[in-house]
Order: structure tokens, then C-alpha cells, then sequence
């Protein structure tokens, strides 16, 4: 296991070097861009929660837990469940079981698994809903991909969801994307929420609960799409990371 992550490390670095080096990729004209002014609550209720419960992840594969914390804490808010203090990221891997949660964040993992592939997050963001209570209609799991047949009907209906989130507030939107395809990162597998949509200028907004990333950004949506349907290098294959994709959440 130890040679497989110096493999990985190595390919991802000289990956990330040459990117910097021909000004490819987020460091080119992907590159994300930071919002730094302070958030101003809306009308949209789903919205605003996102902003007010956002937090960091606190290890480098616990992305999921920080995402799903602060979307649980949103429900709670809005169904009036919110008693006391909010959902901690420790409460959740407690009291959610699926998939060996708790274990894939530990340092070691769960039979040297860390982290949470796409699918296996559909089935963790459903059950933390459950375990708290939460009523939704339905909760899909949407693998993106670059095939020519299937891409222009997932990135319509995607973009029409991302309307619906920013207009009705009714639904929301966990992106399972590379994070080097936004940020002059690495390019390995991330977990964040949607924070908005602008209907003039088609940019995604991301709330980024890496601990490095101290302000949201946004990119467009095209790159956005770019980044949830990234192929990993057939190391990430191997440990159930294919390409990324979104868990949408219609209450």
C-alpha cells in the first residue's frame, strides 16, 4: 500500500508541475475565482444555511463529513429541529453507520480505503438525512461523464437543477469533483456544496470545506462540469474512484 500511495503522490506532483509550468488547467483560464466580500443573506432559506453552517474538513479525506454536516444542520434549521447547538462532524460519523464511515475517516481507513467514492456518498448522504429525521422527496446520485451520447442531457438537467437551487430553494447540490480542475491543487477527488448560481453569468459557486480555501469561488459552468466528470488516473480507478459527479436533494 505504501509504494501505491508513492506512485500516486508522484504522478499527481508531476502532473501538478506541469500544469504550472504551461499554464494549463486552473492555472490557465480554468482558474477559479475567490469571492472575498462577506455573504449577504437572501430570500432563499437553503442558500443562506449553506453560507451560515458551512465548516473545514478536519483531515485531508474527511471532505464528506464537513459537506454533509453543514447540510444536515440546514434541514434542521429550516424544519425547526435545530435544538441547541448544532450537528457536529463527530456526531455524525457516531451515529451514521453506512459504508464504514466512521472508519474511512480514520487514519488507517477501512481496509485501506479513505474517503468516500461517488456512490458510496449517495448512500451516506441519504442515511445521515435519515438518522436525523429529515424529510425529502428523493435523493439521486448523478455520475458525470464526458461520453458524447449522455453528457448534453446530465449537463441540461444539471444546469437546470442548479436554476431550481438558486431560484426556488427548494433542492440542493453536493459536487463530487476534482478539486485540481478548479484550484492549482492536486488533482484528487473532492467533496462540497453548491452555494449558488448566477442565472446572468452561468458561474457555480462552491463552498469549499478544504481548510486551505478560506473564501468560496466560483467557476463557470462548463468548467464546473469540467471538474465533476474528470477521468482519475487509473491509480484512483483501482481504489472505486471513477469519474465524479453531484447528489441532488429535492425536499
Amino acid at each position: 500500500m505504501m509504494v501505491l500511495k508513492w506512485v500516486i503522490r508522484s504522478y499527481l506532483y508531476g502532473l501538478f508541475f506541469f500544469q504550472k509550468i504551461f499554464q494549463k488547467g486552473a492555472f490557465g483560464d480554468d482558474k477559479a475565482a475567490y469571492l472575498q466580500e462577506p455573504y449577504k443573506p437572501e430570500a432563499n432559506f437553503i442558500k443562506d444555511g449553506l453560507f451560515k453552517h458551512h465548516v473545514k474538513q478536519f483531515h485531508e479525506s474527511s471532505c464528506s463529513v464537513a459537506t454533509i454536516a453543514s447540510v444536515v444542520n440546514v434541514f434542521l434549521e429550516k424544519s425547526g429541529s435545530l435544538n441547541g447547538a448544532p450537528v457536529t462532524q463527530r456526531d455524525l460519523l457516531e451515529k451514521v453507520k453506512t459504508a464504514h464511515w466512521k472508519e474511512r475517516m480514520s487514519d488507517n481507513g477501512h481496509k485501506g480505503r479513505r474517503g468516500l467514492p461517488l456512490f458510496m456518498l449517495g448512500r451516506v448522504v441519504e442515511s445521515s438525512l435519515k438518522a436525523y429525521d429529515i424529510s425529502f422527496q428523493f435523493v439521486e446520485t448523478v455520475q458525470a461523464t464526458k461520453d458524447l451520447k449522455e453528457l448534453k442531457i446530465i449537463k441540461q438537467i444539471l444546469y437546470d437543477r442548479l436554476e431550481q437551487f438558486e431560484t426556488k430553494g427548494d433542492c440542493l447540490i453536493i459536487s463530487h469533483f476534482d478539486q485540481g480542475s478548479f484550484l492549482p491543487e492536486l488533482h484528487i477527488p473532492h467533496i462540497s456544496p453548491v452555494g449558488g448560481f448566477d442565472l446572468k453569468s452561468k458561474k457555480v459557486t462552491l463552498l469549499d470545506v478544504d481548510p486551505s480555501q478560506v473564501y468560496p469561488y466560483q467557476v463557470g459552468f462548463d468548467t464546473y462540469y469540467k471538474g465533476l466528470s474528470y477521468n482519475y488516473n487509473p491509480f484512483f480507478r483501482m481504489l472505486g474512484y471513477a469519474e465524479g459527479g453531484y447528489i441532488f436533494i429535492q425536499i
